[in-house]
């Protein structure tokens, strides 16, 4: 998509995933940074970490247009399965006209459906909305937590600076 810049968001408290343990913000954000520091045209931001109340993706979306110049065009990089869900998250059709959106296919999720949601995303965005292919690799947050809760290797599934990060903060084992 010859983007100039990629932003990683770790969410803050993310409204979708009341109820559910999550790993703290300071984790979540190192292990993104991590994950990235290779890569000079990705950055992380402690946006939505820093900022109390729930994490709504239109309040970043919002904040970010604010830090860069008028012209510059945002897109909000999701999952398929995310993006399905889109018409249920907080001022959908308001987000849908403050970016474009760049949605990566992910295994197992709904063909059908993802283009369903997209063409009514369509109707309602200002902006480009567009699908990336992503090799089919079936590597999910999900499967990592529960392969280190159970004790399975997590070697080659993550970089390796996250995967010792993981284990030296014992995060995902139960207690």
């Amino acid at each position: 998509f010859s983007l100039d810049l990629v932003i990683f968001v770790p969410a803050g408290s993310p409204p979708h995933k009341k109820g559910i343990k999550i790993s703290s913000g300071t984790d979540r954000y190192m292990m993104v940074v991590m994950a990235t520091v290779t890569n000079p045209y990705f950055r992380v931001s402690r946006t939505e970490l820093d900022r109390p109340g729930p994490s709504y993706t239109i309040d970043t979306v919002k904040y970010f247009k604010e830090c860069f110049d008028k012209g510059t065009e945002i897109f909000f990089i999701t999952g398929a399965d995310a993006a399905i869900e889109i018409f249920t998250w907080k001022d959908a059709i308001h987000l849908l006209k403050e970016c474009g959106f760049i949605v990566a296919t992910r295994p197992g999720c709904s063909t059908n459906e993802l283009e369903t949601c997209l063409a009514k995303a369509k109707t309602h965005s200002t902006h480009r909305i567009c699908i990336m292919e992503v090799p089919a690799l079936a590597i999910s947050s999900t499967d990592i937590k529960r392969r280190v809760e159970q004790g399975e290797p997590i070697r080659y599934l993550l970089p390796s600076n996250v995967e010792t990060y993981i284990h030296k903060a014992g995060l995902y084992r139960t207690r």
